[in-house]
Order: structure tokens, then C-alpha cells, then sequence
């Protein structure tokens, strides 16, 4: 088979993009029926392969994922790591059914042993990387610095790999001597792999002891690395080592928040309710999006009160806690947290915020990169 030129790379990426904004661009009715015939789809051909298929749920989006699957006639299980979600999506689990799992490693440990979950997956995974040399990823440090790819890269010059220079000055700096640069280098750990730990590993192990594979309430909109892989692969997919579905993968935030309306969901009291604006556009009252206690991905993007501040208000001794002791100095015994790290990366949180910003509430647009 011949490889792949730079060129066809890009002009292949180029369709696919085309081609999900073309069904993100698409009537909510005809999304829905897309979903359905997408999930029927891989049920279908999960029962000629001898497997069996799951829902993983988390969040407002999986809980509305499994309740659609039941809708169109789909009755199968749910699992989920339910510990890491907030009080009230886990009552919502345990009103519906869910298969609860445990993680494989504390979110203390993940910090203390793995690292800090911050800026976005993809840049957390590069200074991983660069903080843990090895001779098999020399080449991918050497990109992640310069810019320059290998054979793998179609050997491109100032790539995507490159980190962006306000995190290179910051993190760049474990390939000073390598690289002959001057960037600097924090005292912590970052990595992306938290959710390996904690999410993954045990909804894996529980998917190969019964032979399933699972239903994502994933959709491209929510950008990153998400939307990469379903923009590559679409629905549904059935690679070497990966099978999944996503129906909702060209859903937009509106459709995904009618669809809950239209099921009547039971909303998990941090999201507060959906309501409409007077332009039509549906909210939540609450949170936008949430994720676990620990997580700092995106911090950096959002206006006060930020995911800490409220939890802050929610919590005050969880977020001591976090902030100041999860992490100890394995040199000097010292006690650290999130505080260290925000400190770093220039993000304010021991200040409380003003009083009038209290009761904003942030957008989805404050995510995306």
C-alpha cells in the first residue's frame, strides 16, 4: 500500500471536517433519526461479531444518551465510575440503574503519582512526555519543541505538535540542554492520563468480562481531542483495536439539550435546570459542564468564579483540601495543591472573586480554545 503524501493527509482531514460541519449543520429531527439508525447500526452488527454492547455514562449528556437508547428500544446495561461524579449525577446513576465501578487509582494518587490534569489533554499529554525522556520518544520531543515531525509526521515543519508558546516559556524546559533553548520548567507533574486511571481502565475491564462495547455520549462540538477522533471516524467504529458508537457525534449543545427536554431527563441538581432565553437558545441554570473535583483542564479559559471557585462555595473543606494538601513533596515532605500549580499558569483563585461576578454563569464558547 503507498503512503500517504503530506499533501493527501491534509486533503483527507480537509473532507472530513467538511463533512461533519455539513451534519452538525443539519434539522434536530433529521439528527435524531440519524442517531437511532447510527445505534440500531452498531447493535446490529456487535450481535453478527458475538459481542454484547454498554452505555458509559457520566455526566448530563450520557444520562440522556442512555435514556434516548431506551427510548428507541435499546435496553442495555450502563456502567460508570459514578465515585468521581458530583452528589447528585450519582443519585441520578443509582435512579437509573447504573453499574457503578471503582477506580483504579485515587484522584491523590493520580496527582501525586501521575500528575496535574491541566490546560487540555493534548498539551498536558506533550509536556508529559517531554517530563518522562526516553530514546522512543526523542523524535516526538524534538517535534514538540521545534515543530519538526519524523517519517510519522509526513516530516512537516512548524507542525501542530509544537507547543504553543505561552505554554512552551512555561514547560518547555526539560529540553533546554537537548535543544539548546531557555524555557522554564515547574516542580509538579502534568499529565493527561487521569482519566486512563480512574475512568477508562475499569469500564475496559468490565467491557472484556462482558464482551461489550460501548455507547459514547461524545459529540464533536465540544472540540479538542474529542472532536478529532469523530470528526476521523465518525458514529460508529470498528477499528483493530477500538469499537464504540457516538450517535450524537454531529449534535450541537442546543440539540443535545432538547433531546433532554424532549425525554424529560432528570437534570442532576448541579446543572439546575434547562431553560430557554428569550432568542430561543436552551441553557442550563447551573453548571455548564462537569467533570471531576480534581480536573483543571480548560481552567485557564474561564471567568470567575471558575470550576474552583465554586467549589469553593459548594465545599469549603474540599477545596481547602485540594488547594493546599492533596500533593506531597516526595524530597521535602512539603504539602501542595492546585494552588501551586494555578500559580504557575497564572490563573487566580486564593482571592475571592468580586461580589458582582458571583452570579455569572459561564458559556460553552468559554471552553473552546
Amino acid at each position: 500500500m503507498q503512503e500517504e503524501t503530506l499533501e493527501e493527509f491534509r486533503q483527507r482531514k480537509k473532507e472530513a471536517k467538511a463533512r461533519m460541519t455539513a451534519m452538525q449543520k443539519l434539522p434536530y429531527e433529521v439528527k435524531i433519526k440519524r442517531a437511532e439508525r447510527r445505534a440500531w447500526e452498531f447493535v446490529e452488527k456487535l450481535d453478527d461479531m458475538g459481542l454484547n454492547a454498554h452505555v458509559s455514562v457520566g455526566g448530563l449528556d450520557s444520562i440522556t444518551l442512555l435514556l434516548f437508547l431506551r427510548k428507541i428500544g435499546l435496553d442495555i446495561p450502563a456502567v460508570s465510575v459514578s465515585v468521581l461524579e458530583d452528589m447528585s449525577i450519582q443519585r441520578v446513576h443509582t435512579e437509573l440503574g447504573v453499574i457503578k465501578l471503582r477506580p483504579d487509582k485515587s484522584k491523590v494518587k493520580i496527582l501525586n503519582e501521575v500528575g496535574f490534569p491541566v490546560i487540555s489533554k493534548k498539551i498536558a499529554g506533550r509536556i508529559d512526555t517531554l517530563q518522562h525522556p526516553t530514546d522512543k520518544n526523542k523524535i516526538v520531543r524534538h517535534a514538540i519543541i521545534t515543530g519538526e515531525c519524523g517519517a510519522q509526521g509526513h516530516y512537516a515543519k512548524n507542525s501542530r505538535m509544537k507547543l504553543p508558546q505561552k505554554w512552551m516559556n512555561l514547560f518547555g524546559g526539560y529540553e533546554n540542554e537537548n535543544e539548546g533553548v531557555n524555557y522554564g520548567k515547574p516542580d509538579f507533574l502534568v499529565s493527561n492520563k487521569c482519566c486512563l486511571y480512574m475512568k477508562e481502565k475499569p469500564c475496559d475491564r468490565w467491557a472484556r468480562e462482558h464482551k461489550s462495547k460501548p455507547f459514547l455520549g461524545l459529540m464533536a462540538s465540544e472540540g479538542g481531542q474529542r472532536e478529532e477522533a469523530l470528526v476521523e471516524h465518525g458514529c460508529n467504529y470498528f477499528g483493530k483495536t477500538t469499537i464504540r458508537s457516538a450517535p450524537f457525534a454531529p449534535f450541537m449543545r442546543q440539540d443535545i439539550l432538547q433531546l433532554a427536554m424532549d425525554l424529560e431527563v432528570p437534570v442532576p441538581e448541579i446543572y439546575g435546570t434547562i431553560e430557554r432565553r428569550p432568542d430561543g437558545t436552551l441553557y442550563t441554570t447551573g453548571a455548564q459542564r462537569t467533570g471531576c473535583s480534581m480536573c483543571g483542564f480548560g481552567i485557564h479559559l474561564e471567568k470567575r468564579p471558575h470550576r474552583f471557585d465554586q467549589l469553593r462555595e459548594r465545599n469549603p473543606k474540599e477545596w481547602e483540601f485540594w488547594m493546599y494538601r492533596c500533593c506531597t513533596d516526595p524530597e521535602t515532605g512539603e504539602k501542595y495543591g492546585w494552588g501551586k500549580v494555578l500559580d504557575y499558569i497564572g490563573v487566580e483563585w486564593e482571592n475571592l472573586p468580586e461580589e458582582s461576578l458571583i452570579p455569572g454563569q459561564m458559556e460553552l464558547k468559554d471552553f473552546i480554545n
